[in-house]
């Protein structure tokens, strides 16, 4: 048998409780490291609002790192999706949805939920969504200049909503067969009750990237309200783009979130690079 030609080797062979102490540091440093490394994929997390907790949803990409600052994409779910995810659950109900519409995007994507009976246009509700986002933000680095909104029929007018609260805050939105008036069809309240809500609820947004959707049959959130809220948009000079569908009910979301070119648009668009961080 030939010699050991590396002494430090030989010397730990030699001595067993050297080689288990060095096997032992081993492990702990690889221990170390695994725990280290952040989970990805589709997380749940908890935010508290005025003394109650709501449980919520992260998709983190499978190739995030801690090196770098992440786009971050705030989603604000329907009235079909209301509920509460029960203590024990991992079950995604928002996020595996989303996530299968096309490809997921290299971003953080974040999706708070309204409990029964609630809409985002309730200041609990916004204040769940806001913090749900900046705990994301800060546990994953999200980057600041790369925040964007986008919701579907109830959380179309959340996006309007939120949107107009927290100008400055969003580089891009995509509201989803939305509105800013109180539609007849649901119990949804209004955005905004001033007599032009429209232009109102445009210009305490300002000129933020809008890409608008909505169907062109839909019966239940009017499709006026988004041909309106485009020319107001436009009005602060702004970038939008409308797209509507022709004989499309109020289901236009499926459509929307799997337009090939949305992401790509969307993640394209940042805040003025000389914004605080």
């Amino acid at each position: 048998m030939g010699r050991f030609r590396n002494p430090s080797v030989a010397r730990l062979i030699a001595r067993p409780s050297l080689l288990c102490a060095a096997l032992l540091a081993f492990i702990c440093c690889a221990a170390s490291s695994l725990a280290a490394r952040p989970k990805t994929g589709i997380l749940f997390r908890t935010a508290v609002v005025n003394g109650a907790s709501y449980r919520y949803e992260v998709y983190v990409p499978l190739a995030w790192t801690n090196h770098e600052k992440w786009p971050v994409i705030l989603f604000l779910h329907g009235i079909g999706h209301r509920g509460e995810y029960p203590a024990a659950s991992n079950a995604s109900v928002l996020a595996r949805l989303f996530l299968g519409y096309q490809k997921p995007p290299s971003a953080i994507i974040v999706f708070p939920r309204c409990p029964s009976g609630a809409t985002w246009i309730d200041p609990r509700m916004e204040t769940l969504a806001l913090r749900a986002l900046t705990q994301s933000m800060r546990e994953f680095r999200g980057d600041p200049r790369r925040v964007y909104l986008t919701g579907l029929s109830m959380g179309g007018y959340g996006t309007w909503y939120l949107a107009s609260r927290n100008p400055g805050r969003f580089a891009a939105i995509v509201p989803v067969c939305g509105g800013v008036r109180a539609p007849k069809a649901v119990p949804l309240p209004a955005v905004s009750t001033a007599p032009d809500p429209y232009a109102e609820v445009a210009k305490r947004i300002g000129p933020v990237p809008a890409w608008i959707f909505h169907g062109g049959a839909d019966d239940v959130i009017d499709v006026s309200e988004s041909r309106r809220m485009t020319d107001a948009m436009k009005a602060q000079g702004g970038e939008v783009r409308y797209t509507e569908y022709p004989g499309v009910g109020h289901n236009s979301w499926d459509r929307a979130y799997g337009d090939p070119e949305l992401m790509t648009w969307l993640l394209s668009k940042s805040l003025n690079p000389t914004a605080p961080q």
